[in-house]
This record gives structure tokens, C-alpha cells and sequence, in this order.
């Protein structure tokens, strides 16, 4: 009597493995709840290029130009871009063209950082600089015609509440953060920043004062 066919050495290894089970209908996604912790939505960069910036003219603004894309404190380096624009286009502005400059500066950067956030996945990336832009243009704006030193320490005063944001500046934060209309995030992400020209303003004109009566 034939025994029955058996392995010789345990169970058969070049069986086909077994296909992954297909996730259930209705199964979150988990690629997508690992992006949304990570502060994004999936496919949305985590640092943006080059690329996607010359994607839509949204991103130009909002990225400033490309200040933005800086790897170390793009805050400063798109503050640094607002000054240098300032003093390259001095010379064909005036106080009326300045004010219509920042005006319309206003409405459009609300809606290009609320674009270029949406498309980020993130609520205010630290990557949007157009509101450093136009705040600091305000500054400067305001406290012409001072020099080169009058200037640097607007920049200084100006960098700090922006990134301290100590007060008014930090209330202003998150004021409109939880918001979900996309006009109401745009702003957001620009208010804080008028507002801490408004407290660089303030600071700067206390000290002229004081250095004039000392001196």
C-alpha cells in the first residue's frame, strides 16, 4: 500500500503568499491621518520649491519671490527682501504711490497666503512671507526719511515682536487661527504681522523722542 505524498522536510515554501487583505470600505486612511498629523494634507509639500512656486501667481507673492524658500529663517530673509525692494523702488515712489502700493498689497495677500496655505496643508507656513513684506514696507513707509541706522533698527525692533510675538502680537496670532473661512485665514496669517509694525512703530517713535530730548 502506497503512503500518501507528504513532505519530506515540513510544510511547501514556494507556495504563493497570500494577498494583502484590501482595507475595508469605510476604513480611515492611514497615510492620510499620518500626513494630517503631520500638520498637512497628503501630497502637499513639506518644505516648497522653486517648482511649486511658479506653479500659480498666488505662491509667487506669498513666498515672496522666492524669500520665502530660504532653509533658515525665512521670516528674516523675506523681511530682508521687503527692504531691499523698498530702497530699489524709492526712487520712483512717492508717499501717494507707497499708499496705494500697500493698499492694494492688503486684499491680494490675503488671498494669495490663503491660497498658498490650502495648497501647503497648513494653517500659517512659516515658508509665507508676504505678510513680513508688506508689514515691514508700512514701517518703512512711516519712518522715511530716516537712514540707513534709523532703518536697521526699525528692522531689528520689527523682527522681534514678529517672532517673540510678545502681547498684542501673540493675541493677534490667534485671533483668527481656528477659522475656517479662507478670507479669515488669510488675514489671520497678516495680522499678526500689522500688528507688530504697529508696536515697532510705537517703540521706534518713543526712542526718537527720547533721543531728542537727551540731545
Amino acid at each position: 500500500m502506497n503512503e500518501p505524498d507528504t513532505p519530506a522536510h515540513g510544510p511547501r515554501t514556494d507556495a504563493p503568499a497570500e494577498a494583502a487583505p484590501a482595507a475595508a470600505p469605510g476604513a480611515p486612511d492611514v497615510e492620510a491621518a499620518t500626513e494630517a498629523i503631520k500638520g498637512r494634507t497628503p501630497g502637499a509639500p513639506l518644505r516648497p520649491t522653486a517648482n511649486f512656486m511658479w506653479q500659480h501667481p498666488a505662491r509667487w507673492l506669498a513666498l515672496g519671490f522666492g524669500s520665502g524658500l530660504s532653509r533658515v529663517a525665512p521670516g528674516t530673509v523675506g523681511t530682508l527682501w521687503a527692504w531691499v525692494a523698498f530702497i530699489v523702488l524709492s526712487p520712483w515712489m512717492d508717499d501717494l504711490r507707497w499708499a496705494v502700493l500697500i493698499a492694494l498689497s492688503l486684499p491680494v495677500g490675503v488671498w494669495a497666503c490663503a491660497r498658498t496655505a490650502d495648497d501647503m496643508g497648513l494653517v500659517d507656513p512659516g515658508a509665507i512671507v508676504w505678510d513680513e513684506i508688506v508689514a515691514f514696507w508700512i514701517v518703512l513707509w512711516l519712518i522715511t526719511p530716516a537712514g540707513f541706522w534709523a532703518q536697521a533698527a526699525a528692522f531689528a525692533l520689527f523682527r522681534y515682536f514678529d517672532a517673540a510675538k510678545p502681547g498684542p502680537v501673540g493675541w493677534a496670532d490667534r485671533l483668527l487661527e481656528h477659522r475656517e473661512e479662507s478670507w479669515a485665514r488669510g488675514l489671520g496669517i497678516l495680522f499678526d504681522d500689522l500688528v507688530a509694525a504697529a508696536c515697532t512703530l510705537f517703540v521706534y517713535a518713543v526712542a526718537v523722542a527720547v533721543w531728542e530730548a537727551v540731545t
